[in-house]
């Protein structure tokens, strides 16, 4: 394992903190996923390119990841922070005459293939928030035990002014408790909370409410930050090393989420907070009422009246990587085909640089060597310094520069310095960044089914050989990499991050 110290720009502190793991060489990070109603966006994408290149980067380095993002299927209602409004998926359904889960699985697909086509690695594990019920009801009924909630006809909310009596409430967001009691305004249901901060840990279902579950209050739904405190604290334990998610989830989702878990288990839930800023179109907040809301989808196709043509999904990937994930991104025409020429620029250097040999010389210019070994060494430093992706594009075409140099230069370099060279400037270009030929990677999804074809063949053979262990190794190591195997009757079948 690379023993370098990662510093990350905490939003709980406000500064730049070494990183510093639970567990040696261990890491746990749970990152808020979508809400799946609708089609993914450039937001999702941001957030999503933003956390995997951290993940990216902790494996780069030796670490043990294991890496949670979920799925919203249940309990995000229109009017996240009033609590009101119908619940997003529900509505979906009801406008287009299907079943919730159905709305659900139809855009968890799509943004799966989106994901995947940006070359988003899947997380190691991906619950749904409908999956995960009776965890919620368990912690629920701890936060109440406490003191910290209370049950109006069905419905449970939490307490924040008790709990602001023993804690800080406002901590991540800086938000001031009493500056967001004038704020609210009076709504409809708003009567059943004992103070207008307050917030639904549990809502009861009204008549034909589409998605409901039995619970000790009745039947009913659960709130939004209960479904990520739950499933992230099953899965990471208490505390993990990292949250993540979008700037605009601070208040009051990750709020919450602090929240809760003092009130239930007495202590934080997490030591590192990041989050990703937002994204503009052409200086403007995107929003589907000033048209110049993007989906992916209309970003690949070019099926958009604001776009002058198709992006690819690399290019894409390649503009939310030249800025640093906590400063805003504002995409234009003009960005977006500078970005791709770069983008160009340096998968052909890539090409260049792994062709490159050694000059058999006596003479090795040893500054030139110590310009690229230096230069290398910056990548890193450009990564521990809070995954600082831009600069790290800027030391690669600095060492593609220097490159160009090697071949021009009579004495050229060693075989070491070489090595250095093009394992650097190939593990940060495609293993951290993800920065990929798409030319290499359809020719790889073509042959994907030949390659299947003859795993699922060796580990039959296997399993009628009894050997067990075999097989389900060669099950497991596929779902590390999002391949899953199912076995029936008739044999046994696979499905991608792209089509599960």
């Amino acid at each position: 394992m690379n023993d370098r110290t990662v510093y990350i720009k905490n939003s709980l502190s406000g500064e730049k903190e070494p990183f510093v793991p639970l567990v040696k060489g261990k890491l746990g990070m749970y990152v808020c996923g979508p809400t799946v109603y609708g089609e993914p966006h450039l937001g999702h994408a941001r957030s999503a390119i933003t956390f995997d290149t951290v993940y990216r980067y902790f494996r780069f380095l030796g670490y043990q990841v294991r890496y949670v993002r979920n799925i919203t299927d249940v309990g995000h209602l229109e009017d996240e922070l009033n609590e009101q409004g119908e619940d997003k998926i529900a509505k979906k359904a009801r406008i287009e005459q299907l079943e919730p889960m159905e709305v659900a699985q139809n855009y968890t697909n799509l943004y799966r293939d989106m994901m995947a086509r940006l070359n988003v690695l899947p997380p190691s594990i991906e619950p749904t928030a409908s999956g995960h019920i009776l965890e919620q009801i368990d912690m629920i009924e701890q936060i109440m035990a406490n003191g910290f909630a209370y049950e109006r006809d069905g419905s449970v909310y939490f307490n924040v002014m008790d709990y602001a009596k023993k804690h800080h409430y406002g901590q991540l967001s800086g938000r001031v408790l009493e500056d967001l009691l004038a704020g609210r305004r009076a709504l409809d249901g708003q009567d059943q909370k004992k103070h207008p901060a307050d917030f639904a840990l549990w809502k009861k279902a009204e008549a034909g409410h589409l998605m409901q579950w039995r619970s000790p209050w009745g039947m009913g739904f659960p709130g939004w930050h209960i479904e990520c405190s739950a499933m992230s604290i099953k899965y990471l334990g208490l505390p993990f090393d990292i949250h993540g998610g979008g700037m605009d989830l601070k208040f009051p989702h990750h709020e919450a989420e602090i929240a809760q878990c003092h009130a239930a288990f007495g202590q934080a839930p997490v030591r590192y907070w990041m989050h990703n800023n937002m994204v503009t179109l052409d200086g403007q907040k995107m929003a589907k009422s000033k048209g110049n809301f993007i989906s992916l989808g209309q970003m690949f196709s070019g099926d958009h009246p604001l776009l002058e043509k198709a992006y690819s999904p690399v290019t894409l990937r390649f503009v939310i990587l030249q800025a640093h994930y906590g400063s805003t991104i504002d995409f234009s025409n003009q960005a977006i085909k500078a970005a791709e020429v770069a983008c160009g620029k340096l998968l052909r250097g890539l090409q260049l640089i792994e062709g490159l040999q050694a000059k058999e010389s006596e003479d090795v210019d040893n500054d030139l060597s110590a310009q690229i070994r230096g230069t290398c060494e910056r990548c890193y430093e450009n990564m521990d310094d809070d995954f600082n992706t831009a600069e790290t594009i800027a030391s690669l075409f600095e060492l593609l520069r220097l490159a160009h140099k090697t071949m021009q230069d009579l004495g050229g370099v060693s075989t070491e310095t070489l090595t250095i060279l093009q394992n650097t400037y190939r593990g940060f270009l495609t293993d951290v960044l993800g920065i990929q030929d798409e030319t290499k990677m359809s020719f790889q999804d073509e042959l994907l089914p030949e390659v299947m074809d003859i795993l699922i063949e060796v580990r039959q053979q296997a399993r009628a050989q009894k050997d067990f262990a075999f097989s389900d190794y060669v099950r497991d190591r596929l779902a590390t990499i999002g391949i899953q195997l199912n076995d029936d009757k008739e044999g046994a079948t696979y499905a991608t991050s792209r089509n599960l």
